[in-house]
């Protein structure tokens, strides 16, 4: 199997919004597709916490993407006609500098010496990879998730980098339960003993912890609605009790969520996990407006936006992307709002293909 990932290199010094500083920092990326002469055919891909750039499978790494059914020839995200690009997070250990990355400087791993990380800086560091390939304006950006916020940071900083946007579940700022399922998150990864400070390394590794923020993370991806319908109070077979534990598990759900945690242990560096999360709880578009989102959301030029959210999701709360799609409105921008019903939550965009196929492949079939 190959690596379909590209690098770039950011700017030296690469100065971060909180005051620190960057030396010879890079992000990681993929792409699909061809870039016009033109150059104008162009689609920005940010995600969500945890994805790297492999958003689907190409010639050079076949493996399944995260999001493998929306991109490709004839797909939502057509590249037959656009130029697909999924840059990884700047503060993700998915190719991109981040806390588990050597500072140049010491020789070490930055580790909690990495510089306080914003959604803005994810966003900067997005931008630079996106003019480096010499492309001056965007066909579209698109945001799912965490990755919706730094898109509308992404457009706050660079007036005119996007033609249009699409804003897939997410937010102008976090909510305070949003805040307070994240802050619970990296409690449970610093508590682990084995955290030490950010100083883990080889077995002394924090899967307790990172299992926790897993599974809380699980939980709120999707809905009360689909965890009933899904598990109701189904209890597991004897068999596969813990029956030497006292509280050993007992039901089908808490099975579930003991996997999720399994397969997403040693996938993603702990500390990486706590800037990001941070960086989340830090964003707020009312910033950019005195105080008021409306106002910050009304900077924000764009010819047309496709804004889509789910009844269902606990964590970017539907009113939350109303409010996007009526500031971005109010700035002159032609909106498409759609609000699905999707039982999956917040995870839909990843689970519900079609609706959301359809929603994204018609709103770019007409730009």
């Amino acid at each position: 199997m190959g690596d379909a990932r590209r690098y770039h290199t950011l700017g030296s010094p690469f100065h971060l919004k909180r005051g620190g500083v960057l030396h010879g920092a890079r992000v990681a990326y993929e792409t699909w597709g061809t870039l016009s002469p033109t150059r104008d055919n162009a689609i920005l891909i940010l995600t969500g916490l945890s994805p790297s750039a492999h958003a689907a499978s190409n010639a050079e790494d076949p493996t399944p993407g995260w999001w493998e059914a929306m991109i490709g020839p004839g797909r939502a995200f057509d590249t037959d006609r656009f130029f697909v690009i999924c840059v990884n997070s700047l503060g993700s250990d998915k190719g991109s500098t981040c806390p588990a990355s050597i500072d140049p400087a010491t020789g070490a791993p930055y580790r909690l010496t990495f510089p306080e990380l914003s959604l803005e800086d994810v966003a900067n560091a997005a931008w630079e990879a996106v003019t480096g390939l010499g492309i001056v304006q965007l066909a579209c950006l698109v945001g799912c998730s965490m990755g919706g916020m730094g898109a509308l940071a992404y457009m706050l900083l660079h007036p005119g980098a996007a033609r249009t946007h699409i804003s897939v579940d997410t937010a102008p700022q976090a909510q305070p339960f949003a805040i307070a399922i994240r802050s619970l998150q990296r409690e449970a990864i610093r508590l682990d003993p084995h955290w030490n400070k950010g100083q883990y390394a080889g077995d002394e590794w924090p899967e307790h912890g990172m299992g926790i923020a897993r599974k809380l993370g699980v939980i709120t991806y999707r809905s009360a609605m689909e965890w009933k319908g899904r598990f109701a109070r189904i209890r597991l077979d004897p068999d596969d009790r813990d029956e030497t534990s006292p509280f050993g598990f007992e039901f089908q759900v808490e099975s579930y969520l003991e996997a999720h945690a399994k397969r997403f242990n040693r996938q993603f560096d702990p500390n990486s996990y706590l800037y990001l999360s941070r960086a989340s709880d830090w964003f707020d578009v009312a910033e950019y407006g005195d105080g008021d989102v409306m106002r910050g959301l009304a900077r924000i030029q764009v010819e047309r936006a496709l804004v889509i959210g789910v009844s269902t999701d606990i964590l970017f709360p539907l009113e939350q992307q109303e409010t996007i799609a009526k500031g971005l409105e109010a700035a002159g921008a032609h909106v498409d709002f759609v609000a699905l019903d999707s039982p999956q939550g917040h995870d839909a965009f990843l689970v519900d293909i079609d609706n959301y196929s359809r929603a994204i492949g018609g709103f770019l079939a007409s730009i």
